[in-house]
């Protein structure tokens, strides 16, 4: 494909031989595809812990990562993607490492129920809950209850984009920052984006009503904000952002709308659109250059960001 990085070409080539779209592969098929990619060689930890919390729904499990031996770290809570239907705490946790230790920060990766056998508010109230729950209780966690960020890519990022509208809505104490990676923020296929990758790389134009129905539903006008961030009509009074967009991705100019929507409100907004590269190319960052150029950008900013709290 014209304009992509060697490196993410000659992956994206080999991934063709096992790897089809979700809505052609369905909901069983898409998940053993998920947990059979190969993991990449990521950080070690100081210490990897896996546990239990009480959620709405049922208890969530969540695993910590803590990057290095220190006091009192800031923390952010960690969404994986997988269009909501997809993917865990196991499959993401080369990019929960990756996070980690770019943005020396303790990472909580929330692994949410999945759709369709648990579809919305489900995956959006865990997330919300998982966040207060590591607010509340920072202190167990050597972390800093007024440094929480939120963060999430793709789906992820819808989800931790919902939790920043839903804690300035109910007054709760708003995240630090949300980092939004490569966000699939809205149900649209009207965007030139998806118009022009509706093959892919990685998430096809199908794939997109696809997942969202399993989550949402197929009746768009029953959409929530908290499902999907796009609808919001007021983005203001929101944490400041930090938008990831790849160049060659179906979610790239929704989420760049929504960026610079956010920008328009009056929130401090970075808007980073990598050249080259495809959906998912974060979690690719132990073998791509790129993607761990982008890593050291995206941590540096969430870095600082930490340490003006």
């Amino acid at each position: 494909m014209h304009g992509l990085d060697p490196d993410v070409a000659s992956y994206l080539a080999a991934r063709q031989q096992y790897w089809k779209p979700m809505y052609e592969a369905g909901v069983e098929a898409s998940r053993t595809m998920m947990e059979a990619l190969p993991r990449a060689v990521a950080p070690e930890m100081h210490r990897v812990d896996d546990r239990v919390v009480p959620g709405p729904h049922g208890p969530i499990p969540i695993r910590i990562y803590r990057p290095i031996e220190a006091a009192v770290l800031p923390a952010m809570l960690y969404f994986h993607g997988g269009a909501l239907v997809i993917g865990s705490v196991e499959s993401f946790d080369s990019m929960a490492r990756f996070l980690a230790d770019a943005t020396r920060a303790v990472v909580v990766s929330v692994d949410y129920r999945l759709a369709p056998e648990f579809p919305f508010p489900v995956a959006s109230d865990e997330a919300y809950a998982a966040t207060r729950w590591v607010v509340d209780h920072a202190a167990e966690l050597g972390a800093d209850p007024g440094r929480v960020a939120v963060a999430g890519d793709s789906a992820g990022a819808t989800l931790a984009a919902g939790v920043a509208l839903r804690a300035r809505d109910e007054g709760a104490p708003a995240p630090l920052f949300q980092l939004l990676v490569y966000p699939g923020i809205d149900r649209s296929l009207d965007w030139p984006s998806v118009r022009e990758f509706a093959d892919g790389p990685i998430v096809t134009a199908g794939d997109i009503p696809w997942s969202m129905n399993m989550y949402l539903g197929d009746d768009p006008s029953r959409d929530h904000p908290y499902g999907v961030p796009s609808l919001a009509d007021d983005l203001s009074g929101l944490p400041p952002a930090i938008v990831v967009t790849a160049s060659h991705d179906v979610a790239r100019d929704g989420a760049e709308d929504f960026g610079c929507r956010l920008r328009d409100a009056g929130v401090q907004t970075a808007l980073l659109r990598y050249p080259g590269v495809a959906h998912g190319f974060l979690m690719h960052a132990g073998e791509h250059a790129r993607a761990r150029l982008a890593l050291a950008e995206i941590g540096g900013l969430a870095r600082a960001k930490f340490a003006t709290a």
